[in-house]
């Protein structure tokens, strides 16, 4: 009986410690409060994040949703709990049952969900070198897209600024000098010059372009083309009225920006580097027209331009004008592009603006 019992202990002793290794193994080396800290962190993690996350387990049953997944399903008009359903059925074109087979990551992929269009990251899950499950990511476009424009617009601001100044430094080195040579007759007249000139440019556009941002901002764009050693030209036959919506400004400027970059760019190599740059506002349609006296764009560019990344100066191009068409059908504008390859092109623009009441 002893022996048996002694026996019966020591059995009972090792089933206990490779039992308790082998759970131990199978939580990765975890406690209890650890995993229950564990547990609490990730839910804070995924509920405090901005952009949505749903995961479905390998039979592509949904086992999780974040906060801001429900607002994104909400927005398109789905309201039904997804946690337990298949993803098959409450998400068709998720294609997470598709990663499952596959086991292949998807980066940037856009996705339908109803009247929204969503930015989708997919990738499985391993364990043990085998799939048990997968994780979506999204985002909706459209605050992508909003944040692309207000990075742009600011771009443009810091450009504009920086041209400025510069070109004031330039100033200030030729009155140095012609102090430091005594020219003072002609240092008199060639400040006349620049005070005139100035008065001249800022006089017209506070003149015309009631909108104080927007005035700025062309002021700044014609020192950024005087600095390219461009001409650029602005004229008006009405005064454009501040917007209704301040909203508009911003989509202006990336409008009114992107064309003139590019405008510059067109005419860095032509023996005349002139552009011009025409309001005309009437029946609550404002119309910019922007003609620079470039080499002209092919037929075949032409279908082409508007594409996000498709350019013919080199890599990390061809967004300037694909934020133009996504600025205009923010606004329900309208564009229409005259060029012939070797020859001027000119980009004229239709926009629905609405003046503010004074």
């Amino acid at each position: 009986i002893y022996v048996g019992t002694v026996f019966g202990i020591l059995t009972g002793i090792a089933g206990a410690i490779l039992l308790a290794r082998y759970i131990k193994k199978i939580l990765f080396g975890l406690e209890p409060f650890a995993i229950a800290k564990v547990l609490k962190e990730r839910n804070a993690i995924l509920q405090s994040v901005r952009e949505g996350i749903i995961a479905v387990d390998q039979s592509s049953t949904i086992t999780l949703v974040n906060k801001a997944a429900l607002k994104i399903f909400k927005k398109a008009g789905i309201n039904e709990n997804p946690t337990g359903k298949k993803v098959t059925s409450y998400m068709p074109d998720s294609n997470l049952d598709r990663i499952l087979e596959t086991g292949k990551v998807e980066l940037d992929k856009e996705q339908d969900l109803k009247d929204s269009v969503l930015l989708v990251n997919r990738v499985p899950v391993f364990v043990k070198d085998e799939i048990v499950g997968a994780v979506a990511t999204f985002r909706d476009k459209t605050e992508i897209h909003l944040l692309a424009e207000q990075l742009t617009g600011v771009r443009l601001y810091a450009e504009s600024l920086r041209a400025q100044s510069h070109e004031f430094m330039n100033k200030l080195h030729v009155i140095l000098g012609m102090v430091h040579m005594h020219y003072y007759d002609q240092l008199a007249a060639y400040i006349s010059d620049l005070v005139d000139h100035r008065e001249n440019e800022i006089g017209f556009i506070t003149k015309t372009v009631k909108d104080p941002v927007l005035a700025g901002f062309l002021i700044g764009k014609l020192s950024y083309a005087r600095e390219a050693g461009a001409k650029l030209a602005l004229s008006s036959d009405f005064q454009l009225p501040e917007p209704e919506n301040a909203a508009i400004t911003h989509e202006l400027i990336t409008i009114i920006g992107n064309l003139i970059d590019n405008a510059i760019e067109a005419v860095e190599k032509r023996p005349v580097k002139r552009i011009e740059l025409k309001f005309d506002y009437a029946d609550d349609i404002l119309t910019i027209e922007v003609h620079d006296t470039g080499q002209g764009i092919s037929d075949a560019n032409l279908n082409h331009i508007l594409q996000k990344g498709y350019t013919t100066k080199g890599e990390d191009r061809g967004i300037g004008l694909y934020l133009v068409k996504a600025s205009l059908d923010k606004l329900g504008g309208d564009l229409n592009i005259s060029s012939k390859e070797g020859q001027e092109t000119t980009f004229v623009v239709y926009i629905p603006y609405k003046a503010r009441m004074m």
